[in-house]
Parts: structure tokens; C-alpha cells; sequence
């Protein structure tokens, strides 16, 4: 427990100022985060991370997560889509280059993690950077009382298990528990800092949002448990990867450019 606390704190200091500062520090921060992201897929497959399909698909996340004017040096009319697919295309290349060492299956996992990682990250700075910090800090909060509330209800009153082949200690009473307190906090929040919809429209926003963190939480338990690791990294001791840290966001953030936000 001492760990985790020290490991949070660290943490937190580092991660908070970047979220105020925002701009290119945060944009550079999340492309980052999102290389090590990918790498932590590469680390649960035992592959390995200093190969040139790994410097491909870094390359590829790199390009997802910075935003368009990164590339004004390119023509208009070519797009971060476009130069995500020609990466896509060397690493097809490479697997007939590296006689099928580096096969089509591994190739396919690449390109969904670096989807996966880079829409997430490129989300996380946008969404500070369009739509402003009280709304990306209204849905870490979201995210963040959802996985407390579920932790805390469901050591209480947990009985009936919400996805036991998945992840056996999670319940549907943590889970409930979770949104519940989710919709609490985002009441309040809302009310000293109002956002691009009314309040109702809010929490309506809040609960769909609540489900799909948690969704993001099983998704990563789903691959974890497929690939038979406890944790997706050790970069963060006592919490696990950046992808134990990032799960839910990275599904939740991409959400908001649906509704409007960025």
C-alpha cells in the first residue's frame, strides 16, 4: 500500500501540471504515454520492443496522437488516416521481408493496439486543448469515482459477480455503486462549472460514459487475462502499466468528439 501511495503522488505531481499546462507539453506527454502504451502490448505478447515493426507501429501511434498541424509540412490533402496507412503497409511489407518471422497475426495486433492507444492519447490532449481543462477534468473525475465507487460498494456489498470469465471481482453492486457515485460528483462539479450542455443532458452524458469506463476497464482485463499477465507493464510500481492506468479513458475520452466536444 506504502508504494501505491508514493507511486500515485509521483505521479499525480507530474501528470496534474502537464494537464494544466496543456498545449504541445501535453501533446508531446501523451504521445509518450501512448509509445509505452504500445510497448506494454509487445512486453504481454513477449515480443520484442527494439525491432523494426515495433519502431513502425511507435512511428504509426506517434502520428495518431499529435494533432493535424504537425503535419503542415505535407501537403493539405494528406491526412494523419493517410500517412497511419502507409505505416500500416510497411509493416505488411516487413512480414514478407522478415519471411514471416513477423507474421500477419502479430502484424494485426500492432495495428489495433496503435488504434487503440493513439485515438485514446490524441483524445486526452485534445480534448484539454479544444474543449478545455474543467471539461477534461469533469470526466476524469467520471472515470476516476467510477472505479472508487465500484471498489468501494463492491468490497461492502458485492454478491453477484458482474463478469466472473472476464474479471471474478467485479460486481454488479460495485459496478451500480460505481455510476451512482459518478453521477453524484458530476452534480456537483456541474453545478460550479457549467458545460457545453445542460445540466441534464450532463449527467445523461455522465451515465453512458460511467458504463463505458468500466467497459474499457473489462476490455483490458479481457486481454490481460488472454495473455495471462496480472499487470500490462511495471513502469508504475504497485499500480501496474500505463495501460492499467489509461484503461478506461482510453475508450471513454475518444467518446466526447461524438458529442461535440473537440
Amino acid at each position: 500500500m506504502r508504494q501505491r501511495v508514493i507511486t500515485a503522488v509521483v505521479a499525480l505531481a507530474i501528470f496534474i501540471p502537464l494537464l494544466i499546462a496543456g498545449g504541445i507539453w501535453l501533446e508531446i506527454a501523451a504521445a509518450v504515454l501512448a509509445v509505452i502504451g504500445l510497448s506494454e502490448f509487445y512486453i504481454m505478447q513477449k515480443r520484442i520492443i527494439v525491432s523494426p515493426d515495433f519502431v513502425i507501429s511507435a512511428a504509426a501511434v506517434v502520428v495518431l496522437v499529435f494533432p493535424k498541424r504537425f503535419l503542415n509540412w505535407l501537403p493539405s490533402t494528406v491526412t494523419q488516416n493517410d500517412i497511419f496507412f502507409l505505416l500500416t503497409i510497411l509493416l505488411l511489407v516487413y512480414t514478407v521481408m522478415s519471411k514471416n518471422r513477423t507474421n500477419f497475426d502479430e502484424i494485426s495486433v500492432n495495428t489495433l493496439a496503435t488504434l487503440y492507444v493513439g485515438y485514446g492519447f490524441h483524445a486526452l490532449a485534445s480534448v484539454r486543448n479544444d474543449a478545455g481543462l474543467d471539461t477534461l477534468f469533469l470526466f476524469l473525475l467520471i472515470v476516476w469515482s467510477t472505479d472508487s465507487g465500484a471498489y468501494i460498494f463492491g468490497r461492502q456489498f458485492g454478491k453477484h459477480k458482474l463478469w466472473p470469465a472476464i474479471s471474478p471481482n467485479k460486481t454488479w453492486e460495485g459496478s451500480i455503486g460505481g455510476t451512482l457515485l459518478a453521477m453524484v460528483v458530476a452534480l456537483i462539479y456541474l453545478q460550479f462549472f457549467p458545460q457545453l450542455y445542460s445540466i441534464k443532458v450532463m449527467l445523461l452524458i455522465a451515465l453512458i460514459f460511467s458504463i463505458f469506463g468500466q467497459f474499457g476497464d473489462l476490455i483490458e482485463s479481457a486481454y490481460k487475462r488472454y495473455y495471462g499477465v496480472k499487470d500490462s507493464g511495471k513502469i508504475l510500481p504497485g499500480h501496474g502499466g500505463i495501460l492499467d492506468r489509461f484503461d478506461s479513458l482510453l475508450v471513454v475520452l475518444p467518446l466526447l468528439h461524438f458529442f461535440g466536444f473537440f
